[in-house]
């Protein structure tokens, strides 16, 4: 009885048998394929079937792996025993001497004069290259006045034909007739300040007007302004900068790693102290006497300098040390006009201003009164 009914499951259909599956007629696109294209097939498979990817935050399990370890263990670019090796090499003594003559000799075919002070200063960049470059910064200002929703005055407007009014007394005797000339005064009587760009492009604010009070306090800034463009001051600046920058790349490369930042920072710091401001200073200084001397020459009074900057004293805030900044101090500034004005009174004698001037006088006294001035005097 065991026998029959074993024999009956083993002759009993599989019911757990798969099914046969569904397949098309048509070949498949695998099948079809060469056995390489079948192989960039399987590569190629849908997002969907690709392997999921987990960020695992801890990656960098040793810290010798995390970049941010290497950078801060990072060594000089040049060691010491490497630049011991360098500095003894005779092809380095060789082109160390070339470089050095070299610096010199283009040093030297570049000194200037400065006109009107005689002071001898580096400068090799030509008035082309600055021209450009303040061209630029021209048309950037102007951008930024706009963007910030600021205006500049129109041609009809009294405050920006008393600057061009100045202005033509002032460029004739500056020598500089062949600038293309161009006056902007930005309505913002909150900023008393003015300047001129190389090249002959004038911004004005018209905060400067009230304190200037006249054309002769006006033109005793503008002059001022001109006198940097005359000098070559943005020239000498950008010539300035190249040894500066060369130096504070020197000291990057000595030093490396996260040092680069602090060095930049501190050496930049440094020079600037050391030598920018002083310039700075020494070209303030300089554009005040050679504007000066300007303004008396175009027939202003030269006194209503020493005024505006008594007024500028007075309105003052709190400013930092003189040797913290770029510009001399206001008291300095009316103690080295004071020692200039003499000289600057003799010039204006010079330019024949006594009778332009005495003429000027009566004319204000005339139209006070009312009268009509002829030829022979008065009417």
């Amino acid at each position: 009885m065991q026998s029959i009914r074993l024999l009956r499951l083993i002759c009993r259909p599989n019911i757990y048998r798969e099914a046969p599956s569904i397949r098309s007629s048509a070949p498949s696109s695998s099948s079809r394929l060469s056995p390489p294209f079948q192989h960039h097939l399987r590569q190629s498979r849908p997002f969907s079937q690709t392997p999921r990817r987990v960020f695992n935050p801890n990656k960098w399990h040793h810290p010798h792996d995390d970049p941010h370890f290497k950078l801060s263990q990072a060594k000089p670019l040049i060691t010491t025993p490497r630049l011991k090796r360098f500095a003894k090499s005779p092809s380095t003594h060789a082109v160390a001497a070339a470089a050095v003559a070299a610096a010199f000799v283009f040093y030297f075919s570049n000194i200037q004069t400065v006109p009107v002070s005689g002071r001898r200063r580096f400068n090799c960049f030509g008035e082309d290259t600055v021209v450009a470059v303040a061209d630029q910064q021209a048309k950037r200002i102007i951008w930024e006045v706009e963007r910030q929703g600021g205006r500049f005055l129109g041609d009809w407007d009294p405050r920006t034909r008393l600057v061009k009014r100045v202005m033509a007394r002032l460029i004739p005797v500056s020598g500089m007739q062949d600038a293309e000339w161009e006056v902007r005064v930005i309505d913002d009587p909150h900023t008393a300040n003015a300047f001129v760009l190389p090249g002959g492009k004038v911004f004005v604010f018209s905060g400067l007007i009230s304190i200037a009070r006249n054309e002769d306090g006006l033109a005793a800034v503008l002059g001022h302004e001109i006198a940097h463009n005359l000098a070559e001051h943005v020239a000498e600046r950008m010539s300035g900068s190249i040894g500066t920058n060369m130096l504070l790349g020197s000291l990057v490369l000595l030093t490396g790693g996260l040092a680069i930042i602090g060095t930049w920072a501190i050496g930049n710091w440094i020079l600037g102290l050391l030598f920018e401001r002083p310039m700075g200073r020494r070209q303030e200084s300089e554009a005040d006497y050679i504007g000066l001397m300007m303004m008396a020459e175009a027939c202003y009074d030269p006194r209503e300098a020493l005024q505006f900057w008594k007024r500028m004293e007075r309105q003052k805030q709190l400013e930092p040390p003189e040797w913290m900044s770029t510009h001399p101090s206001h008291h300095n500034r009316i103690q080295k006009i004071t020692e200039w004005l003499p000289q600057a009174l003799e010039k204006m004698q010079e330019s024949d201003c006594r009778g332009t001037s005495a003429f000027a006088d009566m004319f204000r006294r005339a139209l006070d009164r009312g009268v009509i001035i002829t030829s022979s005097g008065w009417a």
